[in-house]
C-alpha cells in the first residue's frame, strides 16, 4: 500500500496487530491497534537493546529476568547473549505478539520466543507483577505510550513499588520513557514518580543526532554503584563475545559508549522535579498530562531541559581514573 507492504494482520484476544515493511527505509514495523509499537529502525533497535544491556551490565551476575511487554522481542532477546541468564520471563497480554508477530523479527530478537530459557505468561502486566511470588535480578518495562488508555497504570508509584518488591537483593530495573509525542509536564511526572520509589535512579538517553528521542530510567534495589573492574573481567570471557557484538550492532563500540548516554540522576533533577505531578493508582494523572502531547514533537526541548542538570557521575562508577577520564571525554562534560 503506497510505500509500505502489509506483511501480516491479525485480530487477537486483546488487540489487533499488524506487521508492515517500509519500502523507503527497509524497516519492519510492528503495530498495535494501528500504532507503531516497535521497529527495526536504528533508533528503535538501540532503545530496545539499551533496556536490556544497561541493567544486565550493571548487575554483577544477572540470572533471572522479567520483561514486561514482548513488543518485537528485541529487549527480551538481548538478554539471551548473557551467559549467566538462565531464566527469562516475559509478560505479554496479547498471545498473537510472541506467537506470530515475533516471527517477523527473528533476526533482531534471537528467536527468543522459542528459546528454552524463555517462559511467556499471557497476562495483564499489573496483574502478573502484583500476583507473582517470584523475584528477579532484572526487571525491564517497555509499555505503550502513556496517553494510550490504560497505559498510565504502568507508570504509577504503586506499580513501581510492586516492581521494586519483586527485585532480588541488588536487583536492577529499567523503564522506558518517551520524549516524543509527550509534554514537559508528562515527562516530569514520569521521572518524579519513578524517583520517588528509586531515589538513586538515573536517566540514560537514546538520542538522534544528539537530540532528544526517548530515555531509559534505571533504578536499583539499594544505592546505585557500577563496578567497572568486574565488568571488564566479564568481557574477557569468551561467553561475553555475543554481548559485545550486540552492543556494536546498536552503535555502541564499547561499554563506555553505552554509559556515555548518561543524562542525569534523581538527585541532580530533584529541584527541577519539585511540584511535578506524582502519578498514582488513584489519580492516573499522567494519562491526562500525556494526552496533551499527542502529535506533539518537542522531544529535543524536553531532553535539553533534563540534560542541563547533568554533571559527571563520578560516584556512580567504581573504576580507575583513566577509565573515568575516557568516559568524561566521551560524554563531553567538564564537570
Amino acid at each position: 500500500i503506497g510505500k509500505t507492504d502489509v506483511l501480516y494482520i491479525g485480530e487477537g484476544m486483546n488487540s489487533s496487530v499488524a506487521v508492515t515493511h517500509v519500502l523507503s527505509n527497509g524497516a519492519t514495523q510492528f503495530h498495535v491497534a494501528g500504532k507503531v509499537e516497535a521497529s527495526s529502525l536504528p533508533q528503535d533497535m538501540r532503545l530496545q537493546k539499551m533496556l536490556a544491556h544497561l541493567p544486565a551490565l550493571v548487575h554483577p551476575n544477572p540470572q533471572s529476568v522479567l520483561v514486561v511487554g514482548f513488543g518485537a522481542g528485541v529487549t527480551a532477546g538481548s538478554f539471551l547473549h548473557y551467559p549467566s541468564v538462565t531464566r527469562l520471563v516475559v509478560c505479554e497480554i496479547e498471545p498473537l505478539i510472541p506467537e506470530v508477530v515475533s516471527t517477523w523479527f527473528v533476526k533482531e530478537n534471537n528467536n527468543v520466543a522459542k528459546d528454552p530459557r524463555t517462559q511467556i505468561y499471557f497476562d495483564d502486566a499489573r496483574s502478573f507483577v502484583l500476583t507473582s511470588d517470584e523475584q528477579f535480578d532484572v526487571i525491564t518495562s517497555d509499555p505503550i505510550n502513556p496517553w494510550v488508555k490504560g497505559a498510565a497504570s504502568l507508570y504509577t508509584r504503586e506499580y513501581f513499588q510492586a516492581v521494586k518488591a519483586h527485585l532480588k537483593p541488588g536487583g536492577v530495573v529499567t523503564q522506558w520513557v518517551p520524549l516524543y509525542e509527550s509534554t514537559l509536564d508528562a515527562v516530569r511526572s514520569e521521572l518524579a514518580t519513578f524517583f520517588e520509589v528509586f531515589p538513586d535512579g538515573t536517566v540514560w538517553a537514546n538520542t538522534i543526532d544528539g537530540r532528544g528521542y526517548d530515555v531509559v530510567l534505571l533504578g536499583h534495589d539499594g544505592p546505585s554503584r557500577i563496578d567497572i573492574r568486574a565488568m571488564e573481567q566479564r568481557f574477557m570471557e569468551a561467553g561475553y563475545r555475543p554481548v559485545g557484538a550486540s552492543l556494536v550492532e546498536s552503535g555502541f563500540e564499547s561499554p563506555i559508549d553505552l554509559f556515555s548516554t548518561y543524562a542525569g540522576s534523581g538527585r541532580e533533577l530533584r529541584e527541577w522535579l519539585q511540584g511535578a505531578e506524582i502519578n498514582t493508582d488513584r489519580n492516573l494523572r499522567l494519562q491526562y498530562l500525556a494526552g496533551v502531547g499527542l502529535n506533539n514533537y518537542t522531544a529535543a526541548d524536553i531532553f535539553d531541559a533534563i540534560a542541563k542538570f547533568r554533571t559527571f557521575p563520578d560516584s556512580l562508577f567504581t573504576a580507575d581514573e583513566g577509565w573515568k577520564a575516557t568516559l568524561r571525554q566521551s560524554m563531553g562534560v567538564a564537570r
